[in-house]
């Protein structure tokens, strides 16, 4: 039986906590390798070989920490537990990270991979468990479609300011002093949403899993589910599609469409269509099923990403119109994959093993994590062996690799796990039971 619509004001409440994570995220995945090699002058391969090293120590913790969720879940605070920990340590370290000391070279690097480490750390253990409550919220796949596009727009709340408070604080400021000011912004950020989802929508008791396993088995109990492994091999393909750009995003508009100072009203434009974009794909969902939305989600972002390849410096308005069509592909990334993995893992409860969110959600945030693991390690490297160097005097042949890394790459990616999507058993899931039934966001 269906559970009954979670109310709007429930929905704020928990979905308030969204706008740090967003915060914390786009900076930690697309303004640390740029500020890092122009303010400190750390040099591009050491960032990338750094970043690929912390990503995947971050990625392998994420199924711990995943179980130590599903532990605590049945504790008098729940899952809120890790919640409440993971936010002062993440406001912390965000200062750490964007107001470094004055070091040797040497000293630098171990200081970036240290604050990286910890920044990863504490954003998992807020992550993981805010994830795995929101899948509880509702037993309805309709209703987790709507869940999940409440916390997703309200995180893009978080990438607006993220995507634009540094650029106004950088240019005001001063590069090394903006970034600094921005992670003191984002203490009391964290410190305050946070804190009023943990109060006004406190976690509700749930099923526990039908018998306590160890850490291994936990961990790796959703690797026995079919439906789970066809979606993470979609998500593997899709994310790193997704990851390659966002790594390379400032990069490519400073040095092909040499348009720095509009860096984030591009980002801006592409994360406000991706909202835009939610309601639709929350009512094709209902309708063609979330599998088959998702694809055509794909296929949009491909069509509309390609053209990214033939541009070049003063394309600003074409540039414009690629994040805006792009973005409403997004919309498809952000509410249907979260909302589709909470449908599976009710395959685990039908079958007696009970609920483990807190697992499948850890090695969700794995395989997001070592997507973009591979982006950095792999894509700044090889760049920077073909000749490619920051703001410095390329060549044409280099500006054509990164142009061809940052767009071509990431649209046959996405191609391959469009594939994927169709030859899995997943395109024949659909909203039958709730077929025609009103969708709608609020």
């Amino acid at each position: 039986m269906a559970s009954a619509r979670v109310s709007t004001w429930r929905l704020v409440a928990y979905s308030l906590a969204a706008i740090p994570l967003a915060m914390a995220a786009l900076p930690i995945y697309v303004n640390v390798p740029k500020f890092y090699a122009d303010v400190i002058g750390v040099s591009l391969s050491a960032i990338g070989g750094l970043l690929l090293a912390a990503r995947v120590f971050d990625a392998v913790q994420d199924p711990l920490l995943g179980y130590w969720s599903d532990r605590a879940r049945d504790s008098r605070f729940g899952r809120f537990v890790w919640v409440l920990t993971g936010a002062p340590l993440l406001a912390a370290a965000m200062l750490g990270l964007f107001n470094p000391p004055t070091l040797s070279p040497n000293a630098m690097l171990w200081w970036l991979v240290s604050m990286l480490v910890v920044v990863y750390t504490a954003f998992s253990m807020l992550q993981i468990s805010y994830q795995a409550y929101g899948a509880e919220i509702s037993d309805d796949p309709i209703e987790r479609t709507r869940i999940v596009s409440f916390r997703e727009g309200f995180g893009l709340i978080g990438v607006f300011v993220a995507a634009a408070l540094p650029q106004v604080l950088t240019s005001t400021f001063g590069a090394r002093e903006g970034y600094a000011l921005f992670a003191m912004i984002f203490i009391p950020f964290v410190l305050i949403l946070v804190g009023i989802t943990v109060w006004l929508s406190p976690p509700r008791k749930t099923r526990a899993s039908v018998e306590r396993q160890g850490a291994w088995a936990n961990m790796v109990l959703p690797l026995k589910n079919k439906s789970f492994k066809w979606l993470l091999w979609v998500f593997v393909f899709n994310g790193i599609a997704a990851s390659i750009p966002a790594t390379l995003v400032l990069f490519f508009i400073e040095d092909v469409i040499k348009a720095p100072a509009q860096s984030g009203l591009f980002l801006i434009a592409y994360f406000a269509a991706g909202a835009a974009g939610m309601p639709l794909w929350i009512w094709l969902s209902a309708r063609l099923g979330k599998a088959r939305a998702w694809l055509i989600g794909m296929l949009v972002s491909i069509v509309a990403f390609v053209w990214a390849f033939m541009l070049g410096a003063g394309d600003v308005l074409a540039f414009g119109v690629i994040c805006v069509m792009s973005g409403l592909g997004l919309g498809a990334d952000l509410a249907l994959p979260p909302s589709m993995l909470a449908d599976v893992i009710d395959e685990d409860e039908s079958a007696g093993l009970g609920r483990n969110e807190g697992a499948y959600f850890g090695l969700w945030n794995l395989v997001t994590k070592m997507n973009l693991a591979l982006a950095a390690g792999i894509a700044l490297p090889v760049l920077a062996a073909l000749g490619y160097v920051p703001q410095g005097a390329n060549s044409d042949a280099s500006l054509t690799y990164l142009a061809a890394t940052y767009a071509l790459l990431p649209c046959v990616l996405k191609a391959v796990a469009a594939l994927v999507l169709v030859f899995s058993p997943l395109m024949r899931r659909r909203s039958s039971d709730h077929f025609g039934r009103a969708t709608r966001l609020i």
